[in-house]
């Protein structure tokens, strides 16, 4: 674009040349009225201004010309940028859509959890899903029973089949959230502390029931566990409620968010897999004592089976003996020598 400027700069001054050379040829014109002797050399002016007329128009033209190429050339070059900037913001527009309506997307999904969770039965539900769906990720399918009813009538989200000790250990799920929402929204002090208290109040009360519930010496361990489907209320009632942990710990009612569950729940899967090992390791000792008892009484077997074979052993030897006496004597006999009487011949075998 500098060149264009240069260019037409030049331009405008070869013009105002151009006129300049135009007012001198009037002016030598009307001089030649006046001086008529001057007529050759006017004449000779004349020619010399024409032939740099010529020679100006020509640079002019090339100049123009010149400027129509860079201008030509120039609005090429912008309206290729110009199609490349519009694709490239096509996409980005294109991008931009498909992100809102991932937005939309998530804000309805939001929305949709957010109804859940303002709904104490759906809220329940959610956190019994979450539940099974993390037992089911860590546990064998023979080592867990949901809702399963206890002797004392009451209903457990999970029982998990343990061996004693400590024996079967109840999990429920818990969600209070109601004076959770509360104390995270208040911003005045006084306020922060009245929902906590009230906070406070309703997990110890869902720690109670469980203990009352759920734990049974005649067909549970002395603990369970009290499951809280978020981790940010799991952390707040250890870092704001310690008080209520411990009297959780007290009553043998031990909470656990998602991550702390994972963990419990591979410590089981532990104990599952030992007390499986240990079983499958006393019915393999129990089969080695009958096989060992099996081998005692061939041992016998072939005791009893070796003395037959060495009676059997010395009979043939007494048999064997009692044959050569008998061709011994035989032998003796057919050697004897036998007199035939009526021949008066002796017969000699």
């Amino acid at each position: 674009m500098n060149q264009e400027y240069s260019d037409l700069l030049l331009i405008f001054i070869i013009l105002i040349l151009f006129f300049l050379v135009i007012y001198l040829l009037f002016k030598n014109k009307s001089n030649t009225f006046i001086q008529e002797n001057d007529t050759i050399n006017v004449k000779k002016n004349i020619s010399e201004i024409q032939g740099s007329i010529i020679l100006l128009t020509k640079t002019v033209e090339e100049k123009i010309n010149n400027i129509n190429k860079n201008i030509g050339s120039s609005l090429n070059e912008q309206t290729e940028k110009t199609q490349k900037s519009l694709s490239d913001v096509r996409e980005r527009l294109a991008v931009i859509d498909k992100a809102q309506n991932n937005l939309n997307e998530l804000s309805a999904q939001v929305h949709s959890l957010k109804n859940i969770l303002s709904n104490k039965q759906l809220r329940g539900a959610f956190g019994e899903v979450q539940l099974e769906n993390l037992i089911r990720d860590s546990l064998p399918q023979n080592a867990y029973k949901f809702q399963h009813t206890l002797k004392n009538g009451f209903r457990v989200d999970c029982m998990v089949n343990l061996p004693y000790p400590p024996g079967p250990i109840c999990i429920d799920s818990k969600f209070p959230l109601e004076h959770y929402r509360s104390y995270v929204a208040a911003r005045d002090e006084n306020e922060k502390k009245e929902f906590l208290k009230k906070f406070g109040t309703s997990v110890l009360k869902h720690i109670d029931d469980i203990s009352r519930k759920y734990i049974d010496l005649s067909e549970t361990a002395d603990s369970a566990v009290m499951f809280l489907p978020s981790e940010s209320i799991y952390h707040e009632i250890n870092i704001k409620l310690p008080k209520i942990v411990d009297e959780s710990r007290l009553k043998k009612v031990y909470l656990a968010g998602p991550d702390n569950l994972m963990l419990i729940l591979n410590t089981v899967r532990a104990i599952i897999r030992d007390a499986n090992m240990n079983k499958l390791a006393s019915e393999i000792q129990v089969e080695v004592n009958k096989l060992l008892n099996d081998l005692n009484n061939l041992n016998e077997r072939f005791d009893k089976l070796d003395k037959h074979f060495e009676l059997a052993q010395k009979d043939l030897e007494l048999a064997k003996i009692s044959q050569k006496k008998v061709y011994s004597r035989g032998s003796k006999i057919i050697s004897i020598d036998v007199e035939d009487k009526s021949n008066n011949k002796k017969i000699i075998n």
